[in-house]
């Protein structure tokens, strides 16, 4: 895994094999930042970053110098390897929290300009994490949500969508908070 852009591009992160993890593949991290970059000012924005694996897309953020990111995943092996990537590349905006997703969810009372979420695949339940993020004004006026999922599912009806993006076998679906 590297870091494709910012102060770290080139980084190469070495994970360790036992993690549970499925990393967004460099093409497709590659693109969606390409997206963000022509809509953000990432140096602007406090995002938080669901299923979090092995932190591939906070270090990406923060390669490009966000403003503040929270990575949020259950794991503890996770949690440890990217507090420890956090020290070693001196990212002083990223939070780590170990926590499962839909009950940090259901308690957290922040708002974000960006929330990215990248569960498991097989996961059922994936559709309750936008409704959760919207039904708890997770997001800023304008915030953007982020789903990377497999291409067998369809989150296109869910309320708020605003677009699709397919990069092989993976999937980003984005919704818009369009309230005031």
């Amino acid at each position: 895994m590297r870091i494709i852009s910012g102060e770290q591009k080139g980084h190469i992160i070495r994970t360790p094999a036992n993690l549970p993890v499925r990393p967004t593949t460099d093409l497709a991290k590659e693109s969606l930042f390409n997206i963000l970059e022509n809509r953000f000012s990432i140096d602007k924005l406090n995002v938080l970053d669901l299923f979090a694996g092995t932190g591939n897309i906070s270090y990406e953020f923060c390669s490009r110098r966000v403003h503040k990111i929270k990575a949020i995943d259950k794991d503890e092996k996770c949690v440890r390897f990217i507090r420890q990537q956090k020290e070693k590349l001196g990212y002083v905006q990223l939070e780590v929290i170990k926590a499962e997703v839909i009950s940090y969810l259901q308690n957290v009372h922040e708002r974000f300009d960006l929330i990215f979420a990248d569960p498991p695949y097989a996961m059922s339940g994936i559709t309750q994490i936008p409704q959760l993020i919207f039904g708890g004004h997770l997001l800023k006026s304008g915030g953007i949500l982020i789903v990377e999922h497999g291409k067998e599912l369809n989150l296109k009806t869910l309320t708020n969508f605003a677009e699709e993006r397919n990069y092989g076998q993976s999937v980003f679906t984005f919704y818009k908070n369009s309230e005031p």
